[in-house]
């Protein structure tokens, strides 16, 4: 039965620089508007661009990931407002420097992780998921602190986030579960 998908999933199917090309840019507009969809949560609104990180990281593959976020992070330094807020290379360099920097060593981290085989457990699958979002906290972090202190840097830049953060973590978790679930029901078909 053809349904209104097949053109779609045939695109998908053949690996192409074309294809590879539209998933790229497809992937740096889903990070655009993720860092301007504010959700409101406790103790600050969260974005979700963290979110589509981790996501592209476990669902996109290595070089569709990594091109991802190197086009959005391209697209922000030229001043392409992008950002959930600023845009341009002194933007960049300030107080978020760090975190839009472990956006790309995380997409790439999980990615690899992932293409390498190494999520055959839910256990193995959370371990690398925590750490790529600690990869993009952590640079955040450590940016930060380079300008304001290690105390009011933690206590501005991770405390805060921790809660939203937890739980982008526990949605990426459950879609790759979801993933591993659907595929085994088309295999077993």
């Amino acid at each position: 039965m053809q349904t209104a998908f097949a053109p779609l999933r045939a695109f998908a199917a053949r690996p192409s620089l074309a294809r590879d090309a539209v998933l790229v840019v497809l992937g740096s507009v889903l990070l655009a508007i993720s860092a301007k969809v504010q959700v409101p949560f406790w103790p600050v609104p969260m974005t979700m661009q963290t979110f589509i990180i981790l996501m592209l990281g476990v669902h996109a593959g290595l070089r569709i990931a990594g091109a991802s976020v190197a086009l959005y992070l391209i697209e922000g330094a030229a001043g392409l407002p992008v950002f959930s807020t600023g845009a341009g290379l002194a933007f960049m360099a300030g107080p978020t420097g760090g975190y839009l920097a472990g956006f790309l060593v995380s997409a790439l981290f999980i990615s690899f992780a992932f293409e390498r085989g190494l999520n055959r457990s839910l256990a193995s699958t959370t371990l690398i998921i925590l750490l790529g979002d600690a990869l993009i906290m952590g640079l955040g972090f450590a940016w930060l602190s380079s300008l304001i202190g290690v105390e009011k840097a933690f206590a501005v830049g991770v405390l805060p986030f921790l809660p939203a953060e937890a739980l982008k973590i526990a949605l990426t978790i459950a879609s790759v579960q979801l993933v591993k679930r659907r595929v085994a029901t088309i295999d077993a078909a």
